[in-house]
């Protein structure tokens, strides 16, 4: 039996529409989370900045994420569009107002003949891609007017790659566990360290 192929990157109108509504979703839950102005905590003038700072971060972090899972799956031969899950988007929204943000807002979905080894690396790149961004917003940190941003982006996508590895439903980490163990424990535990660590040196940042 043969399978369609993509052989470039492309989004349908769909796609483009999901994106856009994960994105927007995503930066408001975050942004309830860290300033959450719904429990007394900041002025509406500061929940307005904390959602334009999210929509930035947030946005390079989800868009980044998803983009590498479609490249990658791509690359692997594969039909890969994006697809929101707008009950998941409704529970960020309502979990973000209890202090935790359950952040899945959706998946690349892929079609065509893979293995098993594939389909992780295909998973893998999501996460490992958060962790380069992370690496890339950290010196941001230190520069006068822009440490926010730079520390924003870091906690952010440390947080999409360490709750993205968590072997569960459809989260990255449960086919990279379905693959080999050894190499989901290493980056899952590495994942939660790096988050853990900067929570603890540097904080939330509000």
């Amino acid at each position: 039996m043969s399978y369609p192929t993509q052989s470039e990157l492309q989004f349908s109108d769909e796609e483009l529409i999901d994106l856009a509504a994960a994105w927007i979703t995503l930066s408001v839950a975050f942004a309830l989370l860290l300033n959450p102005i719904h429990l007394g905590v900041g002025t509406p003038t500061e929940f307005v900045l904390s959602v334009g700072l999210s929509f930035v971060t947030v946005g390079v972090g989800f868009l980044c994420h998803e983009l590498a899972h479609k490249v990658v799956a791509i690359r692997y031969g594969q039909i890969a569009e994006f697809r929101a899950d707008y009950q998941m988007l409704f529970l960020a929204i309502m979990s973000a107002l209890i202090g935790f943000l359950f952040a899945a807002p959706g998946a690349v979905y892929h079609a065509g003949r893979i293995t098993e080894r594939e389909n992780a690396m295909i998973a893998l790149a999501g996460p490992l891609t958060n962790h380069g961004l992370a690496l890339l917003f950290f010196p941001l940190m230190v520069l006068p007017g822009i440490g926010i941003v730079g520390h924003m982006g870091v906690l952010i996508n440390l947080f999409l790659a360490a709750f993205n590895m968590v072997p569960f439903g459809p989260l990255d980490g449960k086919s990279v566990w379905n693959w080999n163990k050894g190499v989901f424990a290493g980056i899952f535990v590495t994942s939660g360290a790096l988050l853990i660590g900067f929570l603890f040196m540097f904080g939330t940042g509000f």
